[in-house]
C-alpha cells in the first residue's frame, strides 16, 4: 500500500526523542528499516547487490585514504537536528574515542556524507539534498549507481546548495575537509 502525502493537513512531527522511545518500546521492531525524516518515518529501500558493494568500496577508499584523520561510519544515523536522524550510507566524521558511544554525530562533527542510489536517486538528489545543506553539511555525494556517475553537492544555504557537479569516468574530486585526498569517480564504480 502507498500512502499519499497530506500536504493540507496540520501534521504531529516526530522528534528524535520520540523516534528513539518509539524503537525502546517496540513500537519500532529492531529489524525495521526506518529513517526520520524532517519529522515523519520514512522507510528506507532494500539494498542490491550493487549498491552495497559500491558503498564497501568507497568505504575502503576513504579508510585507505585518510586513515586516522577521520572515522567513516557506515549507514549509521546522524543526528541533524531535533526532527532529523537520517542513515546516510556512508559518513565520513571526526574521530571520536568513543566512537560516539554518548551521542549520534551532528553537522559539525561531520566531513561528507555520501548516498549510493539507483532506486532512491530523486529522494537522494532533492530531499535530502535540501535536508543536509539546511543543517549546514559542507560536502554531500550522491552515487548514481544506475549511470554511474557522482554529484557533488557544496555551498549550503537554508534553501539548499548552491552548487552542483556531476563528474563521471575519470573525472575526480577531493574532499573539502581534505583536498589532497582525490577520489577517481571511475575507482569507485
Amino acid at each position: 500500500m502507498i500512502a499519499t502525502p497530506l500536504s493540507s493537513v496540520n501534521l504531529r512531527l516526530i522528534t528524535t526523542a520520540d523516534y528513539h522511545r518509539m524503537a525502546e518500546i517496540g513500537i519500532l521492531g529492531a529489524d525495521e528499516r526506518v529513517e526520520l525524516i524532517a519529522g515523519q518515518i520514512i522507510q528506507k529501500m532494500p539494498k542490491g547487490p550493487a549498491h552495497s558493494a559500491l558503498c564497501k568500496g568507497v568505504e575502503k577508499l576513504l579508510e585507505h585514504s585518510l586513515g586516522d584523520r577521520v572515522l567513516v561510519r557506515l549507514q549509521d544515523p546522524i543526528q541533524l537536528n531535533p526532527y532529523s536522524e537520517p542513515e546516510p550510507d556512508i559518513a565520513v566524521v571526526h574521530p571520536n574515542s568513543n566512537f560516539y558511544s554518548e551521542h549520534h554525530p551532528t553537522p559539525d562533527e561531520v566531513y561528507l556524507i555520501i548516498e549510493i542510489a539507483d532506486t532512491t536517486i530523486e529522494r537522494d538528489l532533492s530531499t535530502k539534498a535540501d535536508l543536509y545543506a539546511a543543517a549546514g553539511i559542507l560536502d554531500y555525494w550522491v552515487f548514481n549507481i544506475t549511470l554511474r556517475q557522482l554529484h557533488i553537492f557544496r555551498d549550503p544555504q537554508p534553501n539548499g546548495y548552491q552548487r552542483q557537479l556531476i563528474l563521471r569516468g575519470q573525472q575526480s574530486v577531493s574532499l573539502l575537509a581534505f583536498p589532497n585526498c582525490t577520489i577517481a569517480v571511475q575507482e569507485c564504480f
